[in-house]
């Protein structure tokens, strides 16, 4: 009967973690034949598959045409839309854009603050065609308002529509709203749809400057179906590298908003593969499952009385959906759980359960579980990474066979755990060996508390060991099945974090899913400590572990379905006539050799300056390339004079083909007095000035062109002062496309490398200002001449 008690309680266990995984999110998209007033993920496909038909970053013609699309689809369900747009200085490092905002609203019949639904419409550059990002953010809010206006419903509050612009370049479009628009000063609260993946359960991420508690009672109230939100993601959204445009409104207009992302397949973001096919159907409408209950919500609710002193903490957990308390319960928690600690402790003692003698044995499995988990989980990461050098190739954090590895560290980690105590456990009983653990997870909680209070909820698997160690102490018979259940919190919270951690950090963060294997097997003890097949469980889990390691071993190669991410360049130096292929790739293929050859040199033999990247990477190798004639900008000197001691240049660039990015570096030494690029003064009173007047580079503008238009630039310095030398680079995605390259079409199974200007022709030249009304021709054959 144990036996067959103990196999029950193990199929409970395993249960719970599945439905831990499976109550995240909708199991399906609903159907275009789904009533009008609910959301459909069918019938929001529909348009989101004009929208991330191609790449469609600032300054393409599919940028235009998936603007003028979405204004059509807003007046369809009856919105007066506008655009706004200005050209402003960049949140990306001394950056100047002009982006183009869609915004509509829907009159409400109060005078309230307003309730903002957003996201961006602007693709990454280059490669992303911008499914998940964040074409879905725009197709769930149009299939959000249809289904809203379908109700019949007349909102107390103004709904403001907002799709910004230039969001991927520096969270620009956002900024523009916020700092120029009329009705920015009106706006209450701010729901923002984005993605970093292309899959998974979409969390639910809270953005203010004051406390919480009204956001996640509101969150609570609206009664979503599928909440995904805890007080731990923001603190660990923090840790990467992306803010979104809803830190604009928290920044820069103290304006409170939730934004909603999914991180699943990490590896499509920003890239090729950011396509309608690769979007979860079921994420889709996860995020419409968030959106149409928020927007009946917000839509007559008061939304001055959002703000908060005090913070919560909150978490989901499966059918009870979703807790919240406030931070001034985390203290007294904790002391009465430790308290609790101390008590089953002291009862333990009297009734002769506890010894001193098993409880100090019980820590040895514990901590060398702990130790030999976390060991493999850091180095293991290493040795795989020099087992198989071209990952790093995907620069993505997580890797295309990224979940095989979770589940393959898993199951060694479970494996580890299980010979650990198979092999110091033998003698020590289970009550004893709970102790161990229960002490860790009260220090955990200790730690939350000093430093991350969003992740004090970890307290509450620990009450419910706290009852499953009373429950042993106090009764000789205990069922493995309640036991089992008891576990549930654990699994509940825990289970769905193991499987976060490196998806949202990094395959290189497995070592926190191997630990915390470890710490809820912990917790687990009450009822794994009586199995008595812990060899023979040890065994099979370690099998299980080189099963997936192999797994992951057959998937580790670049294929149609896993394209290796590579890189080329064309660089032209005008002066000296002399062009190069460059690459940012490390390990070069097939493709990348017929332009650089088998055995390249570095690129700083060629190329002295190279634009860095989001990642920090740079120009690897160059090869000689043929010579083509590129045109350059047309500089005209527009005035040069003297006034006061402070010499005065206006001097407009023009370019003379289709270019995108057009940087300009000055020397770092240049005293510039005063700055202005078509139009926008460059002040010296706010962060973004002072990068510009206080540079630690040599680069003075990254110029953003839409629609081929001109830069204009007027500065002033010292009368006495030489007359800066400018370089300027200018970036045409065009390499492929452009007939007069002559490079070949990539191979199905690679893809142009994400976060990088790649597939780029680059034309550097020089100027200075001397005389006025001079038009300078930088042309190679007349620098040639020269």
């Amino acid at each position: 009967m144990k036996h067959l008690s103990a196999i029950i309680s193990a199929i409970v266990i395993l249960l719970l973690i599945v439905f831990s995984f499976q109550s995240l999110m909708p199991s399906e998209g609903t159907l275009t034949s789904a009533p009008a007033t609910e959301f459909s993920a069918q019938r929001a496909l529909i348009p989101l598959r004009e929208i991330a038909k191609a790449p469609h970053y600032l300054g393409t013609d599919e940028h235009t045409r998936v603007r003028e699309y979405i204004i059509g689809e807003l007046k369809k369900l009856g919105l007066e839309t506008e655009v706004q747009e200005a050209f402003m200085l960049s949140n990306a490092k001394q950056g100047l854009l002009k982006p183009r905002n869609i915004v509509a609203k829907i009159k409400g019949s109060g005078n309230g603050k307003s309730l903002v639904l957003l996201s961006h419409y602007d693709s990454a550059l280059v490669p992303s065609l911008g499914a998940s990002d964040a074409g879905s953010g725009v197709v769930t809010i149009l299939e959000s308002l249809r289904a809203y206006k379908a109700s019949g419903k007349q909102p107390e509050n103004d709904i403001i529509v907002l799709f910004t612009d230039a969001e991927e370049i520096g969270l620009d479009g956002a900024n523009l709203f916020v700092k120029n628009h009329k009705w920015a000063k009106d706006v209450g609260i701010v729901l923002n749809f984005e993605a970093r993946g292309s899959g998974g359960p979409s969390n639910m991420i809270v953005e203010t400057n004051g406390g919480n508690t009204n956001l996640v009672k509101a969150f609570e109230n609206a009664n979503v179906p599928y909440p995904v939100a805890s007080s731990l993601m923001y603190s660990v959204y923090k840790l990467l590298p992306n803010d979104t445009d809803s830190t604009i409104f928290r920044e820069e207009g103290d304006i409170e908003s939730m934004f909603f992302a999914f991180i699943d397949d990490h590896f499509d973001y920003h890239t090729a593969n950011d396509t309608v096919e690769n979007l979860n159907i079921e994420t889709l409408q996860h995020q419409g499952s968030y959106l149409l209950p928020l927007l009946h919500y917000f839509a007559d609710t008061d939304l001055g009385n959002l703000k908060a002193e005090e913070d919560s903490v909150y978490v989901n957990i499966p059918m009870v959906k979703f807790i919240h308390y406030p931070f001034s319960w985390i203290l007294p928690m904790l002391i009465l759980a430790t308290l609790l600690f101390i008590g089953c402790l002291y009862y333990g003692f009297s009734k002769h359960k506890l010894n001193l003698n098993g409880i100090l044995k019980g820590f040895i499995p514990f901590l060398s579980s702990l130790i030999i988990c976390g060991l493999f989980g850091f180095y293991g990461w290493k040795l795989i990474e020099y087992l198989y050098p071209h990952y790093n190739e995907i620069q993505h954090g997580f890797k295309y066979n990224g979940h095989w590895y979770i589940v393959a560290f898993v199951f060694l980690s479970i494996a580890i755990t299980f010979k650990m105590y198979r092999v110091f456990a033998k003698r020590i009983t289970v009550p004893n060996l709970i102790v161990a653990p229960l002490l860790f997870w009260l220090l955990i909680n200790l730690v939350l508390l000093l430093y991350l209070k969003g992740g004090a909820f970890f307290i509450i698997p620990v009450y419910f060991g706290l009852i499953s160690w009373f429950l042993l102490l106090k009764y000789q018979n205990n069922s493995y099945i309640g036991l089992a259940l008891l576990a549930a919190p654990a699994l509940f919270i825990f289970a769905p974090l193991i499987q976060f951690f490196p998806v949202g950090l990094g395959s290189d963060h497995i070592v926190i899913s191997t630990i915390f294997v470890v710490l809820v097997m912990g917790l687990l003890l009450p009822v794994i400590g009586f199995y008595s097949k812990r060899n023979l469980l040890s065994g099979l889990f370690g099998f299980l572990a080189l099963v997936f390691f192999v797994i992951t071993h057959l998937k580790s190669d670049f294929n149609e379905e896993r394209n290796k991410p590579n890189s080329l360049v064309y660089y032209k130096n005008a002066e000296t006539n002399k062009a190069y292929y460059g690459t940012y790739d490390n390990i070069l293929d097939d493709w990348t050799k017929k332009y650089l050859g088998d055995s390249p040199k570095s690129a700083s033999n060629y190329i002295e300056s190279a634009a860095s990247s989001k990642y920090a990477r740079k120009y690897t190798f160059a090869a000689e390339a043929p010579t083509i004639e590129i045109a350059p900008s047309t500089i005209t000197i527009n005035k040069d004079s003297v006034v006061d001691g402070f010499r005065t240049v206006d001097v407009t660039l023009q370019p003379q083909r289709d270019i995108h990015q057009l940087m300009l570096y000055a020397p770092i030494d240049t005293p510039f007095k005063s700055l202005n690029f078509n139009g926008v003064e460059v002040t010296n009173t706010d962060d973004q000035g002072k990068r510009f007047y206080k540079r630690k580079d040599n680069l003075l503008l990254r110029y953003y062109i839409s629609d081929n238009d001109s830069l204009k630039i007027q500065y002033s310095i010292p009368e006495k002062a030489p007359l800066p030398q400018i370089k300027v680079l200018e970036y045409g995605f065009d390499l492929i496309s452009n007939p007069l390259f002559n490079i070949s079409k990539r191979p199905k199974k690679m893809t142009p490398k994400p976060f990088i200007n790649t597939d780029a022709t680059i034309l550097e030249y020089t100027f200075t200002t001397e005389k006025e009304n001079q038009t300078i021709n930088t042309d190679s054959s007349l620098n040639e001449g020269q």
